[in-house]
């Protein structure tokens, strides 16, 4: 039982997870932190006035229950974005342009069989030919 739960684990599967893992986690921060810091400024600044953060709507005064923030909706929408983006462009299309030459490797090996294999083959054909 034992064997087979560290054959699981020596995969490689888990521990390419586990770093998938904790570099997203860094990268989420990393993000958070350009859209609490730099977007969200930007946004405030776009469409702030008085008491209020930039682009949000106050419905009832005095009641800050009442505080529609759609800063902080487009901030949430560009963090998706831009989060979405990077690993778009850093894991997901270098892995399909690997699997696309892993699958180009393997459809020339079925086109027809290997040089040595051909070689191979007319010694057989040469040697069943001089038997008869």
């Amino acid at each position: 039982m034992l064997t087979g739960f560290r054959d699981f684990v020596l995969r490689g599967n888990i521990v390419e997870l586990a770093v998938a893992v904790v570099i997203g986690t860094a990268f989420a921060a990393l993000v958070a932190s350009f859209t609490e810091n730099i977007i969200n400024p930007v946004l405030a600044a776009a469409g702030g006035g008085g008491d209020v953060p930039g682009l949000s709507i106050l419905l009832r005064a005095g009641n800050e229950a009442t505080l529609v923030n759609f800063g902080a909706v487009i901030g949430g929408i560009l963090q998706f974005l831009i989060t979405a983006a990077v690993v778009y462009f850093v894991f997901v299309l270098p892995m399909n342009k690997l699997t696309e030459l892993r699958n180009r490797g393997q459809l020339a090996a079925e086109e027809g069989p290997a040089p040595d294999v051909e070689l191979l083959t007319e010694i057989r054909d040469l040697l069943r030919a001089q038997q008869r």
